[in-house]
Formats: structure tokens, sequence, C-alpha cells
């Protein structure tokens, strides 16, 4: 149950702090005076939309904490899954709305995402208002309550995954059938494209290899006469020695001053050694020369192969590398091409398949429905007759369609309100005092199925009075047995039935709007039974009245 609600700069509310009964707890107050901010900031802790909007005027954030006793085994289960500790068995849930439109959720103090505070939140408290009636006017919804009351999910979960895998194999196979002219195309271009690069028997760096050798081929001319010249210098020319003799000579001339001088003996090994090295150096270069040719017909072959390379990087990319990837990405391709045939023929069996498995399924949530659609006409028409409606006549149409998401037929809800007329859709016949008598039977029915500890009424009571008004009061209280009820009303027969009363009431103040929850209790609860009751000043009288609608919802 939601044992408290604190709530800070949300809208017109500045500070406040709500402290819930378990039992019937109801809001009253003029139009106007905030009620459904309180409901904003409950489905704002159970991970609803918030806009900045909701933000106080001036004020940096809103933040709403709101705290959770007596929970049940879903809600335990949930938190200890995700690793949530419960303080002294609450759970205490925190939601803050910043005035730029970020917004942050934790439990028990630790983060938690938006999705994760709406699964947690379905578990504590469900919240019914205005709005659900329009759920009984689009038969495309009375599907969902009717699975909810026969407690289907389980079946329709399965009947949904096998839906949608048969929808996506036929997608696929429809998807297949139409590319045919496509991957005959494609099966072509794959096999020109992998024989055209397999043919050219690429190594990957030939290219660098090759234009280095026609550099060198290009420039052989000029190559053969540096090195005819560093010959020459070197081995000299004519009666002109060369470098190669006069290092000779003048290491022969230290050598013989060392046998004189010990301290020349290093300095004309050194010399020694390098005429020896100049020597080889003379017969390597003399070696090039010999060897060295210009060959033009060599040339010629290694241009036209590297015109044949740059011809395959522009079809199929800058390096020799990439053009051999792309020779395994069209090797792979073509591969799962020539499968598909089997992949083709492998669908077509799942299509059957999974077909058979939604029909068998389809049959199954039909069965099903339609049990539970007598006990939920028996149920429903139970809760009406106490509610004043009597004479209403509810049935369930079904109509058999073709296989869609939710099963193999459509269902709508029909009722006739006068003895004697057929069944017709709710849409064409109730007025909104019976939509509302209608929901609030729906809701109560649903209510036996499910452990959620805590149900919210947002003005449900819309255009009832009189014993009908009564009649949902009692109901309210009823339900109020076994589980928290939080009821926004403006009935006094409602309010006059609850175990814990609150008023919410604005008020301006230095040019600034508050709104207040006040729990109420004596006479003020008495003095605003009477204003509920009244249509002007608050007598002596509509007190009276006041406090013995009180007294007589004490007794029921």
């Amino acid at each position: 149950m939601l044992s408290g609600l604190f709530i800070q700069n949300l809208a017109v509310i500045e500070k406040v702090y709500i402290e819930f009964d378990n039992g019937m707890n109801v809001f009253t107050g003029e139009t106007g005076a905030g009620k459904s901010i309180v409901i904003d900031a409950i489905n704002a802790i159970l991970g609803g939309r918030c806009s900045k909007e909701l933000v106080r005027t001036g004020a940096d954030k809103a933040v709403i904490v709101g705290s959770f006793r007596a929970l049940p085994l879903p809600v335990r289960s949930m938190a200890e899954k995700n690793g949530i500790e419960l303080e002294e068995d609450e759970l205490v849930i925190q939601r803050e709305i910043s005035a730029d439109g970020r917004t942050s959720a934790r439990v028990c103090g630790r983060p938690v995402t938006v999705s994760m505070l709406r699964e947690l939140g379905a578990r504590l408290i469900n919240i019914h208002g205005q709005h659900d009636n329009q759920i009984l006017l689009s038969p495309e919804k009375h599907i969902d309550i009717l699975d909810s009351f026969g407690e289907l999910g389980s079946l329709r979960s399965e009947y949904r995954q096998t839906y949608q895998s048969w929808k996506r194999v036929r997608s696929e196979l429809e998807e297949m059938n139409q590319d045919e002219a496509h991957k005959a195309q494609k099966l072509d271009m794959l096999a020109y494209q992998i024989n055209e690069i397999e043919q050219a028997e690429l190594e990957p760096g030939e290219d660098d290899e090759l234009e280095a050798e026609a550099r060198a081929i290009r420039n052989s001319a000029r190559i053969i006469e540096s090195l005819n010249e560093a010959h020459q210098l070197l081995d000299g020319e004519d009666e002109m020695a060369g470098a190669s003799e006069l290092l000779s000579n003048a290491a022969s001339s230290l050598s013989f001053a060392s046998e004189y001088y010990s301290d020349l003996s290093e300095t004309a090994e050194r010399l020694q050694g390098i005429s020896y090295e100049v020597a080889d150096l003379l017969t390597e270069i003399g070696s090039y020369v010999n060897n060295l040719e210009f060959d033009p017909a060599r040339l010629e072959l290694i241009e036209e192969r590297l015109n044949e390379i740059y011809k395959l990087k522009q079809k199929y990319g800058g390096t020799i590398e990439e053009i051999l990837q792309h020779l395994e990405n069209n090797r792979s391709e073509l591969e799962q091409l020539e499968l598909s045939d089997v992949r083709q023929s492998e669908l077509y069996a799942q299509q059957e398949q999974l077909h058979k498995k939604c029909v068998e399924l389809a049959r199954q949530l039909r069965g099903e429905r339609k049990q539970a659609a007598i006990a939920f006409v028996r149920t429903v028409s139970s809760e009406l007759q106490f509610l004043d409606m009597g004479g209403v006549t509810l049935e369930v149409r079904f109509t058999p369609c073709e296989l869609f998401s939710r099963g193999s037929e459509q269902l709508e809800f029909l009722i006739s309100t006068n003895v004697g007329e057929p069944p017709k859709p709710i849409a064409k016949i109730a007025s909104g005092g019976e939509l509302s008598r209608i929901m609030l039977a729906i809701k109560n029915a649903l209510a036996e199925k499910d452990e959620i500890p805590t149900l919210i009424f947002d003005e449900v009571d819309t255009g009832v009075s009189g014993s009908a008004a009564q009649k949902i009061g009692l109901k309210l209280k009823q339900a109020a047995g076994c589980r928290q009820i939080l009821c926004v009303t403006h009935l006094a027969q409602i309010a006059a039935l609850a175990g814990t009363h609150f008023r919410i009431q604005k008020s301006v103040q230095e040019s600034r709007t508050f709104t207040e929850v006040l729990k109420l209790d004596g006479e003020g609860r008495s003095r605003e039974v009477a204003r509920i009751m009244s249509t002007g000043e608050v007598t002596p009288l509509m007190l009276e009245n006041a406090r013995d609608l009180i007294e007589r919802g004490k007794s029921v």
C-alpha cells in the first residue's frame, strides 16, 4: 500500500506530505483546486511521463517521493532480482523533474530506469481515470479486457510470439520471391567479377615492386653513366691514377714510415684497410656496370601488368589488398545466394509449421475466451445489478477473422439497457453515467484476478448521482476491505463512506497560487461533505445532513 506521498514544487504545490491509511481514502475539493496534480504525482513515481511544465515556476526542480509498505510478493521478488534492498519492509520511490526537462528516478536510493519504474509501478498501483471509459467505446480494446479477466496472458503471449515468427518468415519469403530477377542479375555480376579478379592472380605488394623495377629500367642509361663515372674515378684513366691506386700507394708509404715510427702503425693499418675496402667497391661497381642493361621488352611487360592492376583498382578498390578483400566478399555473397534456394525451401517448411501452430493456438485462445466470456458476463452483470443497472443485458460477440496479433477473432461487448431490446455496441447506446458504472463493474471484476495492493479511482463517478452514486461508493468501500483505495470524487455519497478524507484547496498569497492537502476529521469533514452537497452557502441543516450521512457510512 501507498503509505506516504511527499510532493515539492510540482505545479501549484509548493510542499506537501500526505499520509495515507489502508482502506478507503478520498480526495475532494473545488474544481481547479489541484486534485489532478496529486494523481499526476503518483503517476510520476509509477514511471509515467513527466514534463518540465510540471515544475513550479521559479523552482529548479520538482521532487516526488512515495513510500510503500505491506508489499506484495511480486514486488519483493522484483526488488530482490534487481538488487534493491528494502529498508524495514519499506519501498521508497523518488522521482525528480528538472526545470530543463531532465528526469531521474531512484528506488530505495538506487538509480533506476523509467522502464524499470513502470514495471515496478504496475505491481504497486492501478489507476482508473475518466479516460478509461473511452476503452469501452473502442471495440478493439475489449479483447484485452476479456483476456485479462480470463488470465490468458501466458497463452496469448505464446500465440503472439508464434504469430510474429510466422509473419517474419512469410515476409522474408515474399522478399525472396520478389527478388528472383534481381538475384539472377546479381549472380551473373558476382561470377564475372570473381573470374576477372582471379584471372589477374594478384599478389599483395606486387604493384609496389613493379613500380620500383619500372623506374629502374626507365633510368638505366643514367644509372650506367653514373656507375661508369664512379668506376673511372676509383680505377683511373690512361696515365692518370685512380683513387684506389692512390690510396694503395699512400698506404704503402705510410706502412714504410711506421717501421721507424711505431706511433704510425695504427694509422697505417687503418689506411691499408680503407685501401682494401675501396678496391672491393671498385670490383662491385664493375660487376654492376657489366651486368646492367636496358630491356625495353621487360619494361613493356611491367607497364602492361601495372595497367591491368590499375583498371582493377578503379573497379574494386584503391589497393591490391582491397581488391582481394572484394574478391572474398563476392565469393561469400555468391555462396549465400547459391544457398538461398536451400534457405527458401527451409523457410517454406517453417512457414507451414508456424502457421499450423498459430491456427492451433488461436483455436485454444478462442475456446478459453468463450469460457471466460461466460464467467465475465455473469460477474459483470452481478456488479451492474448492485449498481442499479439490473436491467442491463451484457453480451460478448465473437466475429471470426484472419489471423492477427491477438488470435483469429474480433470481439465486442454489446449491451441492452432496456428489456426486450437486442444488445447493441456500447458506444451507440450507453450514456456517460452508464459508461462509468459499466467500467466500474468491469474494474471490480478484474480486481479479483490480480494482487495489486492499491487502486486509484480518479473521478470515475462522472455523470452519476443519487442511488447509483451511493452504490458506487458502497462498491468502493467493499473493495477497500481487501486492498487500499484512493478515490477522487465530487459526490457526497462517496466521500461520506471514506475511512480517511482529504480536502484539496487552493489559495493565493502574495500573488502566488498555493495548493494544500488537508486531512479532515470531525467537524471539518462534515463541513466538506456539506459543501459538496450544497449549491451555495452551507446551512445548519446541510451540516446536520452531512453528519448523518457520515454516520450512516460508518455503519455500512
